[in-house]
């Protein structure tokens, strides 16, 4: 048949909230595991993003219809579903309900059956058990959902009211390959929806959706479309550029308009042929290999073949009706209404030229009691001149302390950081049940790096936090595996730098941020468990200062005890680097840009570790690197 269906498994428990085992690779297929639970993917290599074609279709009472039928509504879902997949057999209940709750809200729905096996009358039936409303389509040749771009029986798709592609993927975590659990922890299509009302970013826009994998080999493609800018490209720069490019934004120009990218597409087209934008330093996840980030920024192939190929044709308007919604971008806080603020007590004069040194300002958190944070974010007032903030959590002040132990303190960057700044990325946000501790009495010590950029200004960054309702389940910590020893020589290229940080005892790793100053060439994280297997985690074989990027992981990585983490950095201090302020100089550690660090962040948690007996909530739990 032409959708040939592919069950994966059985349902059995599956413990653990953010631990998922599957394996998604290029050629839309899991590997075959005993239990498969959602797992965040990269959404524009899955159409998220992109305008669905305007598709027909006829519903099982042979009613025709089209995608534009549904244009007055709010946004449509689209439900893929099957009266034989196991999964679909569970998740039907949830997902009438679901339809029912959001119908009422000026939600519609469509669901689209692939299963050409499935018999009318068994359709007819749990509709009528299920108590569905939204047409239903069977759609036996499989054209439909090919051109949708489904790859199993349990894929959703959330269209906004211009029928732009905004989510793809699974329903929630309650079902799931090999488990089943008596409740979602993760809503990820009600979580969509709700941003996609309420005009926010949709902060996981795709997900594997584990189910009965579809064979569409002999379904008919849909026709090619003529890219235009209205109906392909206007949507590239939206999921991609505008979070920078826009009025307001940290970008030197906005690129929000037909005109503006028109206007800009020398540079548009050398930046992107040059791998220079959008900024993300990762190496190329190899064909067939599953990519293991959660917030990769590169463009994907096809994006890039569409944008450079669009220049290359004259750059056509199109259809102004075939536009995006226009994004709506946070005047205010992009974590919601915070619990508390911290500001720079007096703002920082910035001047016009030349360069600045670091600088360090302590603010009071006055927190009489011990503090539990969901969400952060930082927030220059002055973001066009801030290169990036680090803040840190330090203790009480002790009696005869002196202003060189907080520089000290701020040096040795090898206890982590609490938050960060940088271009793009300003924001933590944890899923319930971790957080980040602050102890009752504790201070924020603000470290800034200013970029003069011709004009002088005044900064008063600011910090605000969200605390967790209730005690976590894990406290979140970041490790900073750091060389105080750097010696560089003189006009020397690839010269290596390198520091260890002991595993001494099971530990789970979500994020990595490398950091070296402008000698910086290459950075890499690699990780050597007990029995000797080294492997890489992460390899930026071209390291930019100017993009001080976090790279987190979709899966989070189990590292057992008794494992090491290497963290290594390549150094170019030779009269090639043009950003070299000395190649004759010999370069040491050094907070300044003119001086060097070797950096390797790791953001992590304890599985063992009980918040309420914790084991330093000053310092890197895992001990100093070295």
């Amino acid at each position: 048949m032409n959708a040939r269906l592919l069950f994966l498994g059985s349902a059995v428990a599956l413990a653990g909230a953010l631990v998922f085992k599957p394996d998604f690779t290029e050629n839309n297929k899991e590997k075959t595991s005993a239990r498969s639970a959602p797992r965040v993917i990269k959404a524009s290599d899955h159409g998220v993003g992109r305008l669905v074609p305007d598709l027909a279709f006829t519903d099982l009472n042979g009613k025709k219809g089209r995608l534009s039928d549904f244009q007055k509504a709010r946004s449509l879902v689209i439900v893929l579903t099957s009266t034989t997949c196991p999964l679909n057999k569970k998740y039907a209940p949830s997902l009438a309900r679901f339809e029912k709750e959001m119908s009422a809200q000026g939600v519609a729905f469509l669901y689209v059956n692939p299963d050409s096996g499935d018999q009318p009358k068994d359709i007819r039936a749990a509709i009528k058990q299920h108590g569905f409303k939204a047409p239903y389509v069977h759609d036996k040749s499989g054209s439909l959902v090919k051109a949708l771009g489904a790859l199993t029986t349990t894929d959703t798709f959330l269209l906004d009211s211009r029928r732009t592609l905004v989510y793809r993927g699974a329903l929630d975590d309650q079902y799931g390959i090999g488990y089943a659990t008596n409740a979602p922890q993760q809503t990820y299509l009600r979580d969509a929806l709700r941003a996609t009302l309420t005009g926010e970013p949709v902060r996981v826009p795709a997900t594997w959706a584990p189910g009965c994998a579809l064979d569409l080999s002999k379904a008919k493609s849909p026709a090619p479309v003529a890219v235009t800018y209205h109906n392909r490209i206007s949507r590239i720069f939206q999921n991609n550029c505008m979070e920078c490019h826009r009025k307001g934004g940290v970008a030197p120009f906005a690129l929000e308009t037909y005109q503006q990218v028109a206007s800009k597409k020398g540079a548009i087209r050398f930046s992107v042929e040059e791998g220079l934008m959008p900024p993300w330093f990762a190496a190329k996840v190899p064909h067939g290999e599953s990519n293991p980030w959660a917030n990769d920024r590169s463009l994907s192939d096809k994006d890039k073949e569409d944008l450079l190929q669009w220049i290359a044709n004259g750059m056509p308007e199109g259809n102004s009706k075939d536009a995006p919604k226009p994004l709506k971008f946070s005047q205010d806080w992009e974590i919601g209404k915070p619990d508390t603020v911290f500001q720079l007590p007096e703002p920082i004069q910035v001047k016009a030229e030349g360069i600045m040194a670091y600088q360090h300002v302590l603010v009071e958190t006055n927190f009489k009691e011990d503090k539990w944070i969901q969400k952060l974010e930082v927030q220059p007032t002055a973001r066009q001149v801030v290169h990036h903030v680090l803040v840190f959590v330090v203790p009480k002040a002790k009696p005869g302390e002196r202003t060189f132990d907080l520089l000290r303190h701020a040096s040795d960057e090898s206890q982590g950081f609490f938050a960060a700044y940088v271009p793009g990325n300003n924001t933590l946000i944890y899923p319930e049940g971790f957080a980040k501790f602050v102890p009752a009495g504790s201070r924020l010590l603000f470290q800034i790096h200013y970029t003069p950029n011709g004009t002088a200004v005044k900064d008063q960054t600011r910090l605000g936090l969200v605390f967790a309702k209730k005690m976590p389940k894990h406290v979140v910590r970041s490790v900073g595996i750091m060389n105080f020893f750097l010696n560089i020589p003189p006009n020397t290229d690839n010269h290596p730098e390198s520091a260890t940080q002991a595993v001494p005892m099971n530990t789970i790793v979500t994020a990595f941020m490398p950091h070296m100053h402008v000698r910086g060439k290459a950075f890499r994280f690699e990780l050597v468990t007990p029995d000797g297997a080294r492997r890489t985690l992460l390899d930026v074989p071209n390291y930019d200062f100017n993009w001080q990027l976090q790279y987190r992981l979709a899966e989070p990585l189990e590292v057992p005890k008794g494992s090491r983490i290497v963290a290594t950095g390549w150094y170019d201090n030779t009269a090639n680097n043009p950003a070299n302020p000395d190649p004759n100089r010999r370069v040491r550690f050094g907070l300044q840009t003119y001086d060097e660090m070797m950096l390797g962040y790791v953001e992590y948690y304890l599985p063992e570790e009980k918040p309420s007996q914790m084991l330093s909530p000053y310092e890197n739990a895992l001990g100093d690197s070295r």
